[in-house]
């Protein structure tokens, strides 16, 4: 089974992540150049910024010398290493939180962001796993092992286990963001639509679903909410390519084609290799000048 090298979210946020173009299926023509981006490596969930520093490191260290057979403590400090970037003490600390409990679900599903971060899917798929194995309704499980097969390319297992932590009534917005993801991939662009707003009414200041939203829109050539929702997605993050290129398709679909240049430069400024900013600025480049 083959899969690509990613961190979730879940308290951390992949590094140098490349932006995906989604050839949306149903969509004609033009449509075949906006893009979305994977939810799965934006932290999106609201986390006390401070948990990775060195200070709070510190001072988990002190609960753990006192508490030295507490694998809550081990967990907790772990999760902040890996919030630092610190894989290996990380990976050390979920180790022995486990070797103290081996029922800990919530470890295993910790250590499984880090073995995934280091390449280890197969190992990180082994304790997402596990972990469901001890609880079968530990939504953040079946979030973690939806985006590792969403990843290989198992698409309906990735649903599934996004679907089973929505029936959970999971609060992670990737879930529904992932999940509308593959409906927009499928051409069920009601469905994606109706999955983006939900993981917007819960991660109101993630660019990335307003973008997934906006793209099913065009899809459903209802021009005006894409717009609006691509404005939103710019308001809210200016240093990500997909906006600006997605922006400058709407111009284009609307015969300005200085303006959509303007907005393709701007994200092949951001992102160079941006495929669909490259595309769309060759596309334009007549009716620009």
């Amino acid at each position: 089974m083959k899969m690509t090298r990613n961190i979730a979210g879940n308290g951390r946020t992949g590094t140098g992540h490349a932006l995906r173009a989604i050839l949306t299926a149903g969509a004609m023509g033009l449509l075949a150049s906006c893009s979305t981006t994977d939810m799965m490596n934006q932290n999106v969930v609201s986390i006390d910024a401070s948990q990775g520093s060195e200070q709070n490191i510190s001072s988990l260290s002190q609960v753990i010398a006192a508490n030295p057979n507490d694998p809550g403590a081990y967990n907790v400090r772990g999760a902040a290493y890996g919030r630092a970037g610190d894989d290996r003490r990380a990976m050390d600390d979920f180790n022995r939180a486990l070797q103290l409990d081996p029922n800990y679900y919530q470890a295993y599903a910790n250590r499984a962001l880090i073995e995934r971060s280091l390449g280890r899917q197969m190992e990180a798929l082994n304790d997402y796993n596990r972990a469901l194995q001890i609880n079968p309704d530990y939504d953040i499980a079946y979030i973690g092992r939806g985006n590792l097969y969403r990843e290989a390319g198992q698409q309906n297992d990735a649903l599934s286990d996004y679907t089973r932590a929505i029936n959970l009534n999971t609060t992670d917005p990737r879930a529904y963001h992932n999940r509308g993801l593959i409906y927009q991939q499928r051409g069920q662009q009601e469905q994606a639509i109706a999955d983006f707003s939900s993981a917007i009414s819960l991660a109101p200041k993630a660019p990335y679903p307003y973008n997934g939203r906006g793209v099913s829109y065009l899809a459903l050539n209802d021009d005006q909410n894409a717009k609006a929702d691509f404005t939103k997605a710019l308001a809210l993050d200016q240093q990500n390519a997909e906006s600006w290129a997605n922006m400058g398709l709407i111009f284009e679909r609307e015969g300005d084609f200085q303006k959509a240049a303007s907005y393709y430069q701007k994200a092949k400024a951001l992102n160079p290799s941006y495929q669909p900013a490259i595309q769309g600025l060759q596309r334009v480049a007549g009716g620009a000048a």
